[in-house]
């Protein structure tokens, strides 16, 4: 959710339990200025906080001209204090996911270790060698990895809020009134903040009526399994509020016949592998 407006987005998303302490409020409205400044972000976005046993990592993403492509996330322990998180490569998501298990600690520096054992040998020949493999991570680049894997899963915004460019850039569409609450109450139109991954398998009748300035997302409606989302109106029926079931903590708003919009994710950063049997 923006920085701007972070006091008023913040209650809208309370009813899951998701609110900040005053003193948090304050620390973060004068550090996200500072950090906008620092970075020389076009804005900055408070992305939401992630629970460990000692510690609760507060996160703060950073965007620049383009909104999907640049992308820096930071991390804090207190607010005020802001530190850059690596980016998420390939090599470091496969070291994560085998060397890590369990909650975060809430310590930057804890190291998961994780040993793997390759056995040598040809064939039918007996195994002789015994190859010990040793994997170390800190906790720091488990932080990274799955702010990055919850970002590409389960970050949503409403059709029509952000347009790409001629030159492929994606921005803010200045122009965006918000959806109606006949659209709000569909699927179909809150997608992926994210590269499209499931366009190429559309057929040439379900793009006849796109707009390519705007159907450039995946639709949640097209996530597998179906029922991962769960959609309200709270507050009078004045806000739609979507809340993801594959990793509980994110929940999205948004304010029909308005721009206003956004999602916090704040939980304990694990993906709930059980949802398949959920449903």
């Amino acid at each position: 959710m923006d920085s701007n407006s972070l006091y008023y987005s913040l209650e809208l998303v309370a009813g899951s339990g998701h609110i900040l302490t005053l003193e948090q409020r304050t620390a973060l409205e004068s550090s996200l200025v500072l950090l906008k400044k620092n970075y020389k972000f076009s804005r900055v976005l408070f992305w939401g906080k992630i629970l460990g046993i000692n510690a609760v990592y507060f996160i703060a993403q950073g965007r620049g001209e383009d909104e999907m492509k640049d992308k820096k996330n930071l991390y804090s322990l207190n607010c005020m204090d802001w530190f850059l998180l690596p980016p998420a490569s390939d090599s470091m998501i496969e070291e994560v996911s085998k060397a890590t298990k369990g909650r975060f600690m809430g310590d930057p520096s804890f190291v998961y270790e994780h040993q793997e054992i390759h056995r040598q040998g040809k064939g039918n020949e007996p195994v002789n060698e015994k190859a010990v493999v040793s994997i170390t991570v800190t906790e720091e680049k488990r932080l990274a990895v799955s702010v990055h894997q919850i970002d590409a899963e389960v970050s949503v915004v409403p059709r029509g809020a952000f347009i790409k460019s001629p030159r492929g850039l994606v921005q803010l569409n200045r122009s965006f009134c918000g959806l109606s609450e006949a659209e709000a109450r569909k699927l179909d139109n809150f997608l992926h903040f994210r590269p499209s991954k499931n366009m190429k398998k559309k057929s040439v009748l379900d793009m006849g009526n796109w707009n390519p300035a705007m159907d450039y997302l995946d639709a949640l409606s097209d996530d597998i399994p179906k029922g991962s989302w769960s959609l309200h109106f709270e507050f009078a029926r004045k806000v739609c509020v979507l809340r993801s079931l594959l990793w509980f903590g994110l929940t999205f708003y948004h304010v029909p016949m308005t721009p206003q919009h956004g999602y916090i994710y704040i939980g304990d950063g694990t993906k709930n592998l059980d949802l398949p049997f959920m449903l």
